[in-house]
């Protein structure tokens, strides 16, 4: 372990800065941490919130949700966006509810056995749901370490060995300093070390930044750009699933055709649906949501 030079800060920062969140209340549940890191991979906090409150509220327990078909997790989901993160949510639901008592369990290892959590959602839930002493890596404590302590805009588009030790290495030895530096670190990523308009002059540590003590050196690799949306598969399947959504029984193929002109990339979208369980097609030849 090396010293850290940004923990007492960036912990003071977080303090006076950090978001009023429900998933980081003192009182929240494990399963309501769970949930807000599924939702909030690859999608902002102002459209996770009223998502994670009506989920919380409908289904508050895993066994809640378990008890319940995949389909009625995808029709909640809505435009949440990723849907796949809504049968990965009732299958960890399941897997909670029968191998672990209805219970999150604490373990890092029985965490990331779980349906559709990778490391950083595992590390995240022990630490945050439990106060397990763990390295978090999300986007957002990737781009701070590598401008505070590496000197380069961006990190590698996937984490590396380096990025691992470097994160295990400023971790804080005692595991509730170590919880509020994880928590501390991705929020200043999240609102004042942002991607593409950092703001310098707010930051708690930027008289020990690398990247700027060098004169903020652009990143040599490709710009980090927006994904298109419009026109894309992407926009079908979200198409195909609002018709399906807004059903409350299975619907018939027109009612499908109806959503998008070009029968080719309807057809497509239509069978990457199936293929990834988001949608059932029936023996009658109607189209739901999974049981």
């Amino acid at each position: 372990m090396i010293d850290n030079p940004y923990s007492s800060a960036v912990i003071a920062w977080f303090g006076t800065h950090a978001r009023d969140l429900p998933w980081r209340a003192d009182d929240a549940s494990p399963w309501s941490i769970l949930v807000s890191e599924i939702m909030l991979q690859q999608t902002p906090v102002v459209r996770v919130l009223p998502a994670w409150e009506a989920w919380m509220r409908r289904w508050p327990t895993p066994s809640a949700l378990a008890a319940e078909p995949a389909g009625e997790a995808v029709r909640m989901w809505n435009r949440l966006g990723y849907p796949r993160r809504a049968l990965n949510l009732h299958a960890c639901a399941r897997e909670i509810t029968e191998r672990h008592g209805g219970e999150v369990p604490s373990e890092h290892a029985a965490l990331l056995a779980l349906p559709g959590v990778g490391s950083y959602t595992a590390a995240a839930v022990a630490s945050f749901a439990f106060g397990g002493r763990h390295a978090i890596l999300d986007t957002n404590v990737r781009r701070v370490l590598a401008r505070a302590h590496t000197g380069i805009e961006y990190p590698p588009k996937a984490t590396t060995r380096a990025e691992t030790r470097l994160a295990e290495s400023l971790l804080p030895e005692d595991p509730a300093t170590a919880v509020r530096w994880g928590a501390a670190v991705m929020e200043l990523g999240a609102l004042v070390c942002t991607a593409r308009s950092p703001e310098c002059s707010a930051c708690p540590i930027a008289d020990r930044c690398a990247w700027r003590a060098a004169g903020h050196p652009a990143h040599s690799g490709p710009p980090r750009v927006g994904q298109k949306y419009a026109g894309t598969d992407r926009q079908v399947r979200g198409r195909l699933l609002a018709v399906l959504r807004a059903s409350p029984a299975p619907v018939h193929k027109p009612a499908l055709d109806a959503v998008w002109d070009d029968p080719v990339q309807r057809e497509r979208a239509l069978d990457a649906l199936v293929a990834d369980g988001l949608v059932d097609p029936l023996d009658d030849g109607r189209y739901a949501l999974p049981g």
